[in-house]
């Protein structure tokens, strides 16, 4: 079970790099390896504070100040005042950045589907089970938010 489950976690990755740097083009505004990454892991963490961001990747507050407002500058990046504490900012990436998001969930969608017509229902919900479980200690071990 271990070796599908990196094996899968492999190609979600591989498919993610392929269409996050095949999205970048060297040109003025273009991410930067460390901004495309960034930003990405923003992303992952479901709209975190500069202080959360930094704390999780163990950066300053200055470096990950400068960090955020570079991908702001460059629109990948958005400011959202917190709707319960106006002076809490949250980091949310903006159309651009979710723009390299949808070609590799497509080919995860399209593979559940093929994946779909070779079992049964119910064989399909026990493994659905298992992945939700596995996900869920997952996320308790890196601190995310599930969904």
């Amino acid at each position: 079970m271990l070796d599908t489950i990196i094996g899968i976690f492999r190609c979600i990755k591989l498919l993610s790099y392929k269409y996050m740097f095949g999205g970048i083009k060297e040109k003025t505004g273009s991410l930067s390896a460390t901004e495309a990454f960034s930003a990405d892991i923003i992303n992952m963490m479901g709209e975190p504070t500069v202080t959360e961001f930094a704390d999780y990747i163990g950066i300053s507050q200055p470096n990950a100040t400068y960090k955020v407002n570079c991908l702001v500058a460059k629109g990948y990046i958005e400011k959202v005042a917190d709707s319960s504490d106006r002076r809490a900012i949250h980091l949310r990436t903006s159309d651009k950045f979710s723009g390299y998001y949808k070609e590799d969930i497509k080919s995860i969608a399209s593979a559940i589907d093929a994946a779909k017509d070779k079992f049964t229902n119910q064989e399909f919900d026990t493994a659905k089970r298992v992945l939700n479980e596995i996900l869920l200690q997952m996320n308790s071990e890196v601190n995310l938010k599930g969904e």
